[in-house]
């Protein structure tokens, strides 16, 4: 166990080292190589060397975390006993376990840089125009920082016509909802109003069924007398 386990620390050793090593220069051309686009965008030139190092090294540290983890297994799989042994194979593990964090922390960062000076670019900061050719990069972030509050003062317009409508749609809330009530008190009075017409139409009939058997009477006491 001694001899092999020796021999693969030995070599998980020198791969993190080189591993440090790579990814600091791989941070260093990820920044380089953002920068290099914005001025490769202005001179209307072909990509860079930044972006092709970046790739490279990209590929080659991803290359070196895979070994590294092939390492890490094979020490896994040798029959050992002791807290000692496991203290160093899970140190070896927490090292890769930062590589392969702080890789893609570097990758990310560099997209993100990216697509900044691709928005940039979009947003016409970065094309080469008689306006722009001479801008440095300060007066690319000083033009789009006017951008930002110009849209800053549209979005605020829209906001002072938004409350300027609610406000409206609250009177108008308010005259509804008194119109409202006062149909309510309309249709609470409205039962008696009902009940009082229901009332005289009644006496109406009655007077009329009254008037009617009176003339009928008369009627029948003219035609007696008549023919008598």
């Amino acid at each position: 166990m001694g001899t092999e386990w020796d021999t693969l620390r030995k070599q998980a050793r020198h791969l993190e080292n080189d591993i440090d090593m790579k990814l600091i220069a791989f941070n260093k051309v990820g920044v380089g190589a953002a920068s290099s686009s914005a001025t490769a965008s202005n001179t209307d030139t072909s990509p860079l060397l930044g972006d092709h190092v970046f790739e490279s090294l990209s590929l080659e540290i991803e290359q070196m975390l895979d070994k590294l983890s092939n390492i890490n297994e094979k020490m896994s799989e040798i029959p050992n006993s002791g807290a000692a042994v496991m203290h160093v194979l899970q140190r070896h593990r927490e090292i890769l376990h930062g590589y392969r964090q702080e890789y893609l922390k570097i990758q990310a960062n560099h997209t993100t840089r990216m697509e900044r000076e691709e928005l940039l670019r979009g947003s016409g900061l970065g094309t080469s125009s008689p306006s722009t050719s001479g801008l440095s990069r300060r007066d690319m972030y000083l033009k789009e920082n006017t951008h930002l509050h110009s849209s800053s003062s549209l979005v605020n317009d829209q906001i002072s016509i938004a409350m300027e409508t609610k406000e409206h749609l609250t009177s108008q809330r308010q005259h509804l909802k008194r119109f409202q009530t006062r149909m309510h008190d309309i249709s609470n009075r409205f039962p008696l109003i009902s009940s009082l017409i229901q009332r005289i139409n009644i006496r109406k009939r009655r007077e009329s069924l009254i008037i009617g058997g009176v003339i009928a009477v008369c009627t029948i006491l003219l035609l007696l007398y008549a023919f008598h």
